[in-house]
């Protein structure tokens, strides 16, 4: 069931995604190496809270395996759902932060790959890729449109790159249920699958690889890792399905503040 959201209903969205950028910025300020994963999970549940709001991901998934964490920490060969703990950053990582949090009973779901340290020019060339894909992913999510327009954007930017593009993962709608219809491939052909609508809201997600599109699940049953041990990128935003061009209600430009690095549709890394 896909569900159309009022003016009212966006507004609401929008308050619960610019709190999930208000708390990547948070979390991007402690960002360096030698920090735990856990650490930084513990200053965002923190941050949710103190701001009236739940984690989103804390407790989600099934009553006998259900998520432990409020963040999911996912680090070079991790591609999402990295459970925070004791491991320790190091000079060089990537990793993707993805942080969800219910606000007033409307959820929002977005993510970024920061760099530790100093990055490799490959990884740099990643993270700027995968980033590029995402804006291009958005241009299409017009009404009109169909939901292979936008995988076909993310897929053709990347794979130009010869870089891989994750098929078991994909994005989605967004509302009062943080997985909502339809889903959102990163991958596919113009013109095919579900037609977007104004007013439709939607989570869109590149996660694109050095290497294999292939992934497997690690013994937690949560931490997904590349097949092949390569890196992997993951960026994020919430839009709106408008006419003609889609409204962004997430924001980077939280991060970008803090961080001081320019954060833009053609530039990071």
């Amino acid at each position: 069931m896909i569900y159309l959201k009022s003016e009212s209903e966006i507004e609401k969205l929008r308050a619960a995604a610019r709190l999930v950028s208000q708390t990547l910025a948070v979390v991007a300020k402690e960002i360096r190496p030698g920090v735990e994963t856990g650490a930084l999970d513990r200053i965002a549940e923190e941050f949710i809270v103190k701001n009236n709001a739940r984690p989103a991901f804390k407790g989600y998934g099934s009553k006998q395996n259900p998520f432990p964490a409020t963040l999911c920490i996912s680090v070079n060969e991790e591609v999402v759902h990295g459970i925070p703990g004791n491991r320790t950053l190091n000079e060089g990582d990537i990793v993707s932060v993805d942080c969800g949090v219910e606000k007033e009973g409307y959820f929002g779901d977005h993510a970024f790959t920061f760099m530790v340290g100093e990055c490799s020019d490959q990884d740099k060339k990643l993270l700027r890729v995968t980033l590029e894909s995402l804006y291009k992913g958005i241009e299409k999510s017009i009404h009109g449109n169909k939901t292979g327009d936008i995988g076909h954007a993310i897929q053709s930017h990347c794979e130009a790159e010869d870089f891989g593009v994750v098929r078991d993962l994909v994005g989605h709608g967004i509302g009062k249920s943080m997985h909502e219809d339809p889903s959102i491939p990163n991958y596919g052909k113009p013109g095919r699958g579900e037609r977007l609508r104004s007013g439709m809201t939607l989570a869109i997600e590149p996660m694109i690889t050095h290497g294999t599109w292939k992934v497997k699940t690690l013994p937690d049953k949560w931490t997904i890792v590349t097949a092949d041990g390569s890196k992997a990128a993951h960026f994020e935003h919430d839009v709106v399905v408008r006419e003609g061009k889609a409204e962004i209600l997430s924001t980077f430009d939280y991060i970008a503040e803090i961080t001081k690095i320019e954060i833009t549709e053609t530039s990071y890394g």
